[in-house]
């Protein structure tokens, strides 16, 4: 005998309640992913002494937004806008709707969710407080290896907003631009991507669109070299707690980099593509022999190789790595456009980054391939409290 026959007039008629019972009586019972749903409802505390976003595992969706003040926004008006922020961020970091949020169902998934805010030199003059400014905030000097583009440079406020989640990113972006935009407007917006939850095995080095493990020496969070690294702790009273950030978006020459063989890349960066071993090791964290030659007497990593030009011998010197690559589709002509966000916190640009920049900038081979087109540099105020909101020890 012949099932019912499911019809736009059995729809209109009331019949579909029994028809779609019948198919979905027969239809295997779906169970939802523990995993996804573990990482869906995952919440990283917004309050504390640091902001977090900094170091946090770092997520695999990432949106870098640099904002300028309006003319006219004065200190009274810059502290209403990061109360206003902060409470939008508190809100959804938390897995909370934002207030006048239009679609709250989009923030029920913080799925690790972070926001965090940083101050470019611009916003210090604007707030009367230039002598709080600590002397590194301000415009790197100029490198040889620069090709900067003005659409990527600068800004007055940072938003650094990532999660394990597009979608859950593109809500919380919204929402906080949607109350920025009375204070500041946007000046460029940089995406970034690493890969996702349970790709690979918890704390691997992550690889970037070139191929290469990025990040091998990060000082490891947690740890008394990452504090001393990355928190200030004898800069201005009101950052303590909080660190620098430099971002520099570095476009890959993908083309010519895909034109070098496998012996041209690791000689250019001094470590084995496959393991991420140095050269002159067997494992991904040996510790690089700048000493050992070859049989003829040349240094087995050269003296121009990356890993040699960026060493820094004291881990609590080093600057933190946090990477993501973007990809931005292909030219018209077909080729990648590609390449790294490269933000790196320090607690003193002047005594860790800018040396290490420098040496780059004089003689590494990655040169060839790699060009910045972009450079912006923040102070990260330090965390808040519950009732308190993000730049008080500043504006306050």
């Amino acid at each position: 005998m012949a099932g019912p026959r499911l019809t736009r007039r059995g729809l209109l008629a009331g019949g579909a309640a029994t028809a779609v019972g019948a198919l979905a009586a027969s239809a295997p019972e779906q169970e939802p992913s523990r995993t996804a749903v573990s990482t869906g409802a995952a919440v990283e505390p917004f309050h504390g002494p640091h902001q977090a976003g900094v170091a946090t595992v770092p997520q695999s969706h990432a949106v870098f937004v640099g904002l300028d003040l309006q003319p006219g926004v004065d200190r009274e008006a810059i502290v209403r806008m990061m109360g206003l922020l902060t409470d939008d961020a508190r809100r959804l970091t938390g897995g909370r709707a934002a207030l006048a949020d239009t679609e709250p169902e989009l923030a029920a998934l913080p799925a690790r969710l972070t926001v965090t805010f940083g101050f470019g030199p611009g916003l210090f003059s604007t707030a009367g407080v230039e002598r709080q400014r600590p002397g590194p905030v301000r415009p790197l000097p100029s490198f040889g290896i620069d090709k900067l583009e003005k659409r990527w440079n600068g800004g007055d406020l940072l938003l650094q907003i990532c999660a394990d989640d597009g979608l859950t990113l593109a809500h919380a972006l919204r929402m906080i631009i949607k109350d920025a935009r009375s204070f500041a407007g946007v000046k460029w917006v940089q995406r970034g991507f690493r890969r996702g939850p349970g790709v690979q095995a918890a704390g691997s080095t992550q690889r970037n669109v070139m191929g290469q493990l990025d990040g091998t020496v990060n000082p490891r969070p947690g740890t008394a070299d990452f504090d001393r690294a990355v928190w200030v702790t004898d800069g201005p009273d009101w950052l303590r707690g909080g660190t620098t950030l430099v971002l520099r978006r570095i476009r890959a020459e993908m083309e010519t980099w895909d034109a070098a063989d496998r012996v041209a890349k690791e000689f250019t960066v001094g470590r084995r593509l496959d393991t991420g071993a140095p050269l002159t090791g067997r494992r991904e964290h040996d510790e690089p022999d700048f000493d050992r030659l070859t049989p003829v007497g040349f240094p087995v990593i050269a003296d121009q190789a990356h890993i040699r030009r960026a060493h820094v011998a004291d881990p609590g010197m080093r600057i933190f790595r946090r990477v993501y690559n973007y990809d931005e589709g292909l030219t018209p002509d077909g080729h990648a456009d590609s390449g790294l966000i490269f933000a790196s916190y320090q607690a003193d640009i002047t005594r860790q980054f800018l040396p290490i920049q420098r040496k780059l900038a004089e003689a590494d081979l990655l040169n060839e391939w790699t060009t910045p087109v972009g450079s912006a540099v923040f102070a990260i105020p330090p965390g808040c409290a519950p009732d308190g909101w993000i730049g008080e020890t500043l504006l306050s």
